[in-house]
């Protein structure tokens, strides 16, 4: 079971809705609903129509590719940062990615219309939610960099740091199986990884939970793809921060 997180009081919670200007924030208050997210609920299948945006404030949802087979591998992950949701204003209105919570929490929910209705209408919330596009495009870029190129050591330090930059503890609820699963690679390579994690002192794993004890020393030992991702980000949450 996830551990309990009080619901978030405030939209501005969430860092997307707080860089919207407040009249473009008013515009959305009234259509937002705040939703308790479970571990492993389904936000949205893979082509189907979204009917609601949801803007993550302390929960953590993963995007995965699900191959005809049932394989996945994950290609990015929302917080706090974040919407999920993208292709209701990019035109697609659908996406062939799964939408799955890798960590329970909270989220504001906005029916797609009203979103799409905004960007459509403002220019300042527009050139927002393009920005934030443009960070986790730079996400799933980077994150087929990674799965081609690392290994699954640098890969496991890689999805930990993301995660934990969108929690407010250090401490993760996830199986190795779900790992694995998210990663794309078998369990037995997570195992392992996670092995010399903890035997070098920088995480510690039990039952399910994982704690990071050393997080200088996990950037150390990831690949430059988490460093390419948060700085990008960073980069662009600096042009939508408010003047």
């Amino acid at each position: 079971m996830s551990p309990h997180r009080p619901p978030a009081a405030e939209p501005t919670d969430n860092r997307l809705l707080a860089q919207l200007t407040p009249e473009a924030r008013e515009s959305l208050i009234p259509h937002l609903k705040l939703v308790e997210l479970k571990l492993g609920d389904v936000i949205y299948e893979a082509d189907q129509d979204l009917e609601y945006v949801y803007f993550p404030t302390d929960s953590i949802i993963s995007l995965l590719y699900v191959m005809t087979n049932g394989a996945s591998a994950e290609i990015a992950v929302v917080g706090y940062e974040g919407l999920v949701g993208i292709a209701v204003f990019m035109g697609g209105e659908s996406t062939p990615s799964r939408a799955v919570v890798q960590s329970a929490g909270s989220a504001y929910r906005l029916p797609a219309a009203e979103l799409k209705r905004g960007f459509n209408r403002d220019p300042d919330m527009r050139m927002t939610l393009l920005r934030y596009t443009q960070a986790l495009i730079t996400q799933m870029s980077q994150t087929a960099v990674c799965n081609r190129h690392h290994t699954i050591e640098q890969q496991l330090c890689r999805w930990l740091l993301l995660s934990l930059d969108r929690l407010p503890t250090n401490e993760l609820v996830m199986t190795q199986e779900l790992i694995a699963n998210m990663l794309g690679v078998r369990r037995e390579g997570v195992t392992e990884a996670a092995g010399k994690l903890q035997r070098s002192g920088v995480i510690e794993y039990s039952r399910g939970r994982i704690w990071v004890l050393d997080r200088e020393t996990l950037e150390q030992m990831c690949c430059e793809c988490y460093a390419t991702v948060k700085r990008e980000t960073d980069r662009l949450q600096g042009i939508l921060a408010p003047s």
